[in-house]
Protein backbone atom coordinates (compact mmCIF):
# COMPACT_ATOMS: atom_id res chain seq x y z
CA UNK A 1 0.00 0.00 0.00
CA UNK A 2 3.06 2.49 1.01
CA UNK A 3 4.99 1.83 -2.12
CA UNK A 4 1.54 2.88 -3.84
CA UNK A 5 0.87 6.07 -2.22
CA UNK A 6 4.57 7.23 -1.65
CA UNK A 7 4.95 8.98 -5.16
CA UNK A 8 1.77 11.38 -4.00
CA UNK A 9 3.62 12.20 -0.38
CA UNK A 10 3.62 16.27 -0.25
CA UNK A 11 7.11 16.41 1.49
CA UNK A 12 6.33 20.19 2.24
CA UNK A 13 4.12 19.13 4.63
CA UNK A 14 6.30 17.66 6.93
CA UNK A 15 10.19 16.16 6.61
CA UNK A 16 9.23 12.84 7.46
CA UNK A 17 5.95 12.81 6.06
CA UNK A 18 7.60 9.49 3.97
CA UNK A 19 8.27 8.14 7.39
CA UNK A 20 5.34 8.60 8.78
CA UNK A 21 2.55 7.30 6.03
CA UNK A 22 4.65 4.16 6.43
CA UNK A 23 3.99 3.95 9.97
CA UNK A 24 0.56 4.80 9.99
CA UNK A 25 -0.01 2.03 7.13
CA UNK A 26 2.02 -0.26 9.01
CA UNK A 27 0.17 0.16 12.38
CA UNK A 28 -3.63 0.21 11.14
CA UNK A 29 -3.07 -3.03 9.39
CA UNK A 30 -1.24 -4.42 12.65
CA UNK A 31 -4.27 -3.26 14.37
CA UNK A 32 -6.56 -4.70 11.80
CA UNK A 33 -5.09 -8.23 12.52
CA UNK A 34 -4.72 -8.25 15.37
CA UNK A 35 -8.07 -6.57 16.92
CA UNK A 36 -10.32 -6.75 14.07
CA UNK A 37 -13.63 -6.91 16.21
CA UNK A 38 -13.04 -3.70 18.14
CA UNK A 39 -11.93 -1.53 14.62
CA UNK A 40 -14.84 -0.19 13.50
CA UNK A 41 -13.46 1.53 10.21
CA UNK A 42 -10.21 0.58 9.40
CA UNK A 43 -9.80 2.19 5.51
CA UNK A 44 -11.57 5.15 6.74
CA UNK A 45 -9.26 5.55 9.95
CA UNK A 46 -5.83 5.18 7.93
CA UNK A 47 -7.01 8.12 5.59
CA UNK A 48 -7.78 10.11 7.93
CA UNK A 49 -4.27 9.58 9.52
CA UNK A 50 -2.51 9.79 6.42
CA UNK A 51 -4.22 12.43 4.33
CA UNK A 52 -2.56 15.61 5.37
CA UNK A 53 0.87 13.97 3.71
CA UNK A 54 -1.06 14.50 0.12
CA UNK A 55 -2.27 17.00 -2.24
CA UNK A 56 -6.03 17.65 -2.67
CA UNK A 57 -5.64 16.64 -6.21
CA UNK A 58 -4.56 13.35 -4.99
CA UNK A 59 -6.74 12.29 -1.71
CA UNK A 60 -9.49 10.46 -4.32
CA UNK A 61 -6.73 8.52 -5.43
CA UNK A 62 -5.09 7.87 -1.78
CA UNK A 63 -8.87 6.77 -0.99
CA UNK A 64 -9.03 4.48 -3.27
CA UNK A 65 -5.92 2.85 -2.66
CA UNK A 66 -6.53 2.65 1.00
CA UNK A 67 -9.60 0.88 0.67
CA UNK A 68 -8.67 -1.37 -1.86
CA UNK A 69 -5.94 -2.52 0.18
CA UNK A 70 -7.83 -2.78 3.33
CA UNK A 71 -10.62 -4.70 1.62
CA UNK A 72 -8.02 -7.09 0.65
CA UNK A 73 -6.88 -7.26 3.94
CA UNK A 74 -10.04 -8.58 5.18
CA UNK A 75 -10.71 -10.62 2.70
CA UNK A 76 -7.91 -12.92 2.90
CA UNK A 77 -8.25 -12.73 6.96
CA UNK A 78 -11.88 -14.22 6.30
CA UNK A 79 -10.48 -16.97 3.93
CA UNK A 80 -7.69 -18.10 6.38
CA UNK A 81 -8.32 -21.45 8.00
CA UNK A 82 -9.89 -21.44 11.66
CA UNK A 83 -6.90 -23.72 12.90
CA UNK A 84 -6.95 -22.21 16.62
CA UNK A 85 -3.91 -19.56 16.03
CA UNK A 86 -4.18 -15.98 14.28
CA UNK A 87 -2.38 -14.63 11.87
CA UNK A 88 0.44 -13.83 14.62
CA UNK A 89 0.59 -17.64 15.61
CA UNK A 90 -0.97 -16.38 18.48
CA UNK A 91 -3.92 -19.07 19.85
CA UNK A 92 -7.28 -17.69 18.82
CA UNK A 93 -9.26 -16.80 22.27
CA UNK A 94 -12.79 -15.75 23.24
CA UNK A 95 -13.70 -12.34 23.57
CA UNK A 96 -15.30 -12.40 26.92
CA UNK A 97 -13.75 -12.29 30.42
CA UNK A 98 -14.58 -14.52 33.23
CA UNK A 99 -16.45 -14.25 36.31
CA UNK A 100 -13.20 -13.78 38.16
CA UNK A 101 -12.20 -11.12 35.17
CA UNK A 102 -9.73 -12.94 33.80
CA UNK A 103 -9.84 -14.18 30.07
CA UNK A 104 -11.93 -17.10 28.48
CA UNK A 105 -9.78 -19.58 27.64
CA UNK A 106 -12.12 -21.59 25.42
CA UNK A 107 -11.96 -21.59 21.24
CA UNK A 108 -13.92 -18.59 19.75
CA UNK A 109 -16.26 -19.27 16.95
CA UNK A 110 -14.81 -17.47 13.59
CA UNK A 111 -18.60 -15.56 13.35
CA UNK A 112 -18.10 -13.36 16.22
CA UNK A 113 -14.93 -13.97 18.46
CA UNK A 114 -16.71 -15.62 21.21
CA UNK A 115 -16.70 -19.37 22.29
CA UNK A 116 -20.22 -20.84 22.49
CA UNK A 117 -20.58 -20.26 25.86
CA UNK A 118 -21.00 -17.13 25.65
CA UNK A 119 -22.80 -16.17 22.91
CA UNK A 120 -25.20 -13.80 24.31
CA UNK A 121 -23.06 -11.61 24.69
CA UNK A 122 -22.20 -11.18 20.61
CA UNK A 123 -26.01 -10.67 20.71
CA UNK A 124 -26.26 -8.07 23.36
CA UNK A 125 -23.80 -5.79 21.29
CA UNK A 126 -26.23 -5.84 17.80
CA UNK A 127 -28.30 -4.73 20.23
CA UNK A 128 -26.38 -2.26 22.20
CA UNK A 129 -25.43 -0.94 18.16
CA UNK A 130 -28.98 -0.89 16.93
CA UNK A 131 -29.45 1.44 20.25
CA UNK A 132 -27.20 3.81 18.88
CA UNK A 133 -28.08 3.57 15.67
CA UNK A 134 -31.83 4.93 16.53
CA UNK A 135 -30.13 7.76 19.06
Amino acid sequence: MYRELAKDVDTSVCAEAHHHVLLACEQNIERLVGDRHYFARPARTLFLDIRRYFPMAAQPRVWTVVQRYVACTEEWMDNLPQNGIDVNGQPLQCRATTRRGTACQRMPLPLNGYCPSHQHLAETEEVDVREAIAA
